[in-house]
C-alpha cells in the first residue's frame, strides 16, 4: 500500500518517516497546483484578460473551500492521534464522520457559490477596462467551477484522513489521475479540437469540474472498498453527535483561520484590481509560481502534523518536539536554496507561462518577475512557519494556528500592502513588498510561541479505547 505505519512514526529514527510522509505530500501539492498552472498556461495563450479573470476568481474559490479545509484538519488530527494510541476503530469512525460532514459542507458551499458568483465579484472595484474585459469572464468561470465543489471536498477529506493515518502516497496517486484528466481536457475545451468547439475560460472550468469529480469518486472508493487507510464502513457516515461536536470544536478555529486567509486574499485582490490588467495578471501568475516554490515547506508542515499527532497520541511528546525541530531546519534550508534560484532567474521562469509577443504580455512578465524576486526574501521564513503551524494543528491547538495566521495576514500583510501601494510612490512594487512582510513576522511569532512548550498535549483520551471519542480539553495557552 506504500504507507508509513504508526510504528515507523512513533518509534525509531525521525528523518526517514518524516521524509516518507513529506515527499508524497509535495508531489500531491505539485499536482494540485498543476490544475492552476495548466489553466494559466493555456489561458495565457488565449488572452491576458482570461488570466486576469482567474486571478479574480481564485480568492473567492479559496474563501468558500476554507471551511471544508478546516474540518479536514480536525479529521486528520483525530485520526493521527487515535492511530498513535492504537485505536484503529475510533480512527475509522471519526474518518467516516469527517467525510460525511465535509461533503455536506461542500454541497452547501457549492450552492452559495453558484448563486452568488456575480454578487461576490461585485465587491471588487475596477476600472472600466477591467470591468468590461475581466469580470464577466471570472463570473462565467465561477458559475461552472462551483458545480464540482462537493467532489473537491470529498477528495480533500480523503487526502487529509489518509495523511493522518500515515499514508500520503495513495492520495498522490489519485491526484495524479485527476490532474491527467484536467491536463488533457484543458486545451481541447479551451481552444477546440475536432468536433469540440473552443469555449475559452468556460472550457477550463468544465475541464476542472470533470477532473475533480474523478478524484473525489476515486477517493471515496478507496476509503470504502479497499483495505487502504482507516477502517471506514458505510454505517460510519450516519451522524454521531459525539464525534461531530469534536470535529466542529477542533475544526472551527482551523476553518476560521483558512477563511480569514481567504478573506485577506479577497481584500488584497480588491486593492489590486484598481491597477491595470497587467498588474492583476502578474499578481495571479506570480502567486501560482510561488505556490510551486512553497511546496517543500507545505509538505514538511503537513508531515509534521501527522508526526506530532501520532506521537502525542502515543504519549511521546519529546519525540514530537524533536520532529518539529528537524522539520523546521529542513524546511528553512530547502527554501533558502529555492529562494536563491528564483531571485537569480525570475524572467525565464515567468516567461514559460506567459506569451511575450505582445506589449501586454511583456509588461505582465516584467511585473511578475519583480514580484517573484522580491518575495524570495521570505522563503526561509515560510519554511519555518509552515512546520510550526503544522505542529500546532497536529496537537489539536488549532486556536494557536489561527491566531498566528491572523497576525501574519491581517496585522502585517494587508495593512502593509495598502500603505506601500497607495500611500507611497512604490505603486505595484509596494504590493509585492507588503505581501512578503507577512510571513517574516509570522514565523518569528510562531517560533517564540513554540519555545513555551504549552502545545504538547493530545486532544484524545488515550485510555478511552474504541468505545468512545474521549476528547480532552486542550490548553491553548
Amino acid at each position: 500500500m506504500g504507507t508509513t505505519n504508526s510504528d515507523d512514526i512513533t518509534e525509531g529514527g525521525l528523518a526517514r518517516p518524516l521524509f516518507h510522509l513529506a515527499w508524497p505530500i509535495v508531489v500531491t501539492q505539485l499536482l494540485q497546483v498543476a490544475y492552476n498552472v495548466a489553466d494559466a498556461f493555456w489561458l495565457g495563450r488565449h488572452s491576458a484578460a482570461a488570466v486576469g479573470a482567474i486571478s479574480l476568481a481564485f480568492p473567492l474559490i479559496f474563501f468558500l473551500i476554507a471551511f471544508g479545509g478546516g474540518f479536514n484538519v480536525a479529521g486528520s488530527t483525530l485520526v493521527a492521534q487515535y492511530m498513535g494510541a492504537d485505536s484503529d476503530g475510533s480512527a475509522g469512525k471519526v474518518a467516516g464522520q469527517t467525510l460525511g460532514f465535509v461533503v455536506l459542507v461542500g454541497v452547501v458551499m457549492a450552492a452559495v457559490g453558484r448563486l452568488g458568483a456575480g454578487p461576490m465579484l461585485s465587491v471588487f472595484p475596477s476600472d472600466p477596462a477591467t470591468a468590461a474585459r475581466v469580470v464577466p469572464l471570472a463570473e462565467s468561470y465561477l458559475e461552472i467551477f462551483f458545480l464540482g465543489l462537493p467532489f473537491m471536498f470529498g477528495f480533500l477529506a480523503f487526502s487529509a484522513l489518509l495523511r493522518g493515518y500515515g499514508d500520503t502516497r495513495t492520495p498522490m496517486r489519485v491526484m495524479a489521475v485527476s490532474v491527467a484528466f484536467n491536463v488533457v481536457l484543458d486545451p481541447i475545451l479551451i481552444f477546440g479540437v475536432g468536433p469540440f468547439e473552443g469555449m475559452g475560460i468556460e472550457g477550463a472550468a468544465i475541464a476542472t469540474v470533470v477532473a475533480r469529480a474523478v478524484g473525489g469518486v476515486a477517493g471515496v472508493y478507496v476509503l470504502f472498498a479497499t483495505d487502504i487507510g482507516p477502517d471506514v464502513r458505510p454505517e460510519h457516515l450516519v451522524p454521531d453527535l459525539n464525534y461531530i461536536r469534536d470535529i466542529v470544536r477542533i475544526g472551527t478555529p482551523a476553518a476560521l483561520e483558512q477563511s480569514a486567509g481567504a478573506l485577506a486574499m479577497v481584500t488584497l485582490t480588491v486593492m489590486i484590481v484598481t491597477f491595470e490588467p497587467e498588474v492583476i495578471a502578474a499578481y495571479g501568475l506570480g502567486n501560482r509560481l510561488i505556490s510551486l516554490v512553497f511546496l517543500p515547506a507545505v509538505g514538511l508542515g503537513r508531515a509534521t502534523n501527522t508526526m506530532v499527532g501520532q506521537n502525542l497520541g502515543a504519549g511521546n511528546s519529546d519525540r514530537a518536539e524533536r520532529a518539529v525541530k528537524l522539520a523546521a531546519k529542513a524546511g528553512a534550508g530547502v527554501m533558502v536554496v529555492l529562494g536563491v534560484v528564483a531571485a537569480l532567474v525570475p524572467e525565464p521562469i515567468v516567461s514559460v507561462f506567459m506569451a511575450t509577443g505582445t506589449a501586454e504580455g511583456a509588461t505582465t512578465v516584467a511585473y511578475a518577475s519583480e514580484y517573484l524576486r522580491i518575495r524570495t526574501v521570505e522563503f526561509a521564513f515560510i519554511g519555518v512557519f509552515q512546520v510550526l503551524v503544522g505542529a500546532y494543528r497536529g496537537a489539536g491547538n488549532t486556536k494557536t494556528a489561527m491566531v498566528l495566521s491572523l497576525v501574519t495576514l491581517w496585522i502585517i500583510r494587508v495593512p502593509a500592502v495598502y500603505y506601500l501601494a497607495f500611500e507611497t510612490p512604490l505603486g505595484a512594487t509596494g504590493i509585492w513588498v507588503g505581501v512578503a512582510l507577512g510571513h517574516i513576522v509570522g514565523a518569528i511569532a510562531a517560533a517564540a510561541w513554540f519555545t513555551r512548550g504549552t502545545w504538547k498535549s493530545a486532544v484524545i483520551d488515550r485510555d478511552a479505547g474504541d468505545s468512545t471519542v474521549g476528547v480532552e480539553t486542550v490548553s491553548e495557552d
